[in-house]
């Protein structure tokens, strides 16, 4: 039998009890848990949350979660991280989403920083240095990876589409993939505009024709806060497709633009993100701590994670009407596929940041891992990395 401390005791037929009304200590415990052990990415995420909710507790039934997942993919920013914030609000209301999104975020982040002062100090050993580029060769293969489960069920949804619509979608991909590879810090257009476009393509008769948003390829000209932040808020409100599509929003601006990470350094973060569990967004915690030491990595995860909360907050009574909502799903027919022609570029643009010839092999032996063989993301990059250190103490030139 449950008890007021366990949530609510399901209804003899199996449906969940009222929203609402289980406690936030549960919360607090549950959500945490997921945000200790959910290794893999938004795929593992999701099915930790469905065996919670629905499995497990019956706080949802399982056409109710399937909605509210397919509801948050609609979304703009990381959908597994505003589908936790949803459960969590659906079950414990305002104060639920809250104390449940920080139960599954923060231990991403305050890892993600932890190893950070350990792999993105001016001076790390030499091991460190050597596991830092052993997994930093192998994140190309990982973004090659996270496309690849994008593009499959992508493609054949947009197969039992008309041929002109197969025509944009491959324009979006392309047009995205070149983008990210040639210029990522237009990335963020070629999203909107992607969106955009195929929302006009779709529209009826009389509705006004969306904009291309070009404000959001501004950045400040200055290295200071307000370019970290600029930066968070890109990440965290445009992250479409998943977690990965933020890296080539994130690189061009602390690699390029502001000079805050070296290649190697941006590496080390993207595989920092990958092997911690919980959100992959976390990585920008990285970047802020590489810019502004702790206090801009705490920074940067609080303005990339703050839109994933507004929007349940702010719409979460809403969520029910956001699938039947033709503009919405209309903008997401192209922003979606432009967000994994980015992370495709964002694999030719990771693989290119290598410096060591012995690097290369690495690659494609991940790549073999990865995608042929199809192992986990987490054992690939730990693996790759304890070679970059027996590779680094036999010797071999590692980036400094």
């Amino acid at each position: 039998m449950s008890t007021a401390a366990d949530g609510p005791e399901p209804r003899p037929d199996g449906a969940p009890g009222p929203p609402g009304d289980v406690s936030l200590a549960v919360v607090a415990r549950e959500w945490t848990r997921l945000g200790l052990t959910g290794f893999g990415g938004p795929p593992a995420h999701i099915a930790l949350l469905r065996r919670l909710l629905v499995d497990r507790m019956r706080w949802m039934d399982a056409r109710e979660f399937e909605d509210a997942n397919a509801a948050c993919g609609l979304l703009p920013g990381p959908a597994s991280t505003q589908l936790a914030i949803f459960c969590a609000y659906r079950v414990a209301g305002p104060a639920g989403a809250v104390i449940g999104g920080l139960g599954f975020i923060v231990p991403a982040v305050v890892l993600v920083l932890a190893l950070s002062e350990l792999f993105l100090t001016r001076s790390p050993p030499l091991w460190v240095r050597g596991a830092g580029a052993g997994a930093g060769a192998a994140v190309a293969a990982v973004a090659a990876q996270a496309a690849r489960g994008l593009l499959v069920p992508s493609l054949a949804r947009t197969r039992q589409s008309g041929r002109g619509r197969q025509i944009r979608w491959a324009v979006y991909v392309a047009a995205a993939g070149v983008t990210a590879a040639l210029a990522g810090a237009w990335v963020v257009l070629a999203l909107l505009a992607s969106g955009a476009a195929e929302y006009v393509a779709r529209r009826e008769p009389g509705q006004p024709a969306a904009g291309l948003f070009a404000p959001f390829a501004l950045a400040p000209a200055k290295a200071g806060l307000g370019a970290l932040v600029w930066t968070a808020i890109k990440v965290g409100a445009l992250s479409f497709g998943g977690g990965f599509v933020i890296i080539p929003l994130m690189q061009s601006d602390a690699v390029h633009a502001y000079h805050w990470m070296t290649n190697a350094q941006f590496l080390n973060a993207v595989a920092l993100g990958q092997v911690t569990p919980g959100p992959v967004v976390a990585t920008v915690s990285a970047v802020g701590f590489a810019a502004h030491g702790l206090p801009g990595g705490v920074l940067a995860a609080v303005v990339a994670f703050a839109p994933s909360f507004s929007f349940v907050l702010l719409g979460g009574g809403r969520f029910e009407r956001i699938r039947a909502n033709t503009s919405a799903r209309a903008f997401l027919d192209g922003a979606g596929p432009a967000a994994i022609g980015a992370i495709l570029g964002a694999a030719v643009v990771l693989a290119l940041a290598l410096h060591e010839a012995w690097q290369w092999p690495l690659l494609a032996a991940a790549m073999v891992a990865l995608l042929a063989l199809r192992r986990g993301v987490v054992p690939t990059l730990l693996g790759a990395g304890a070679i970059g250190v027996l590779l680094a103490l036999l010797g071999a030139p590692v980036p400094g």
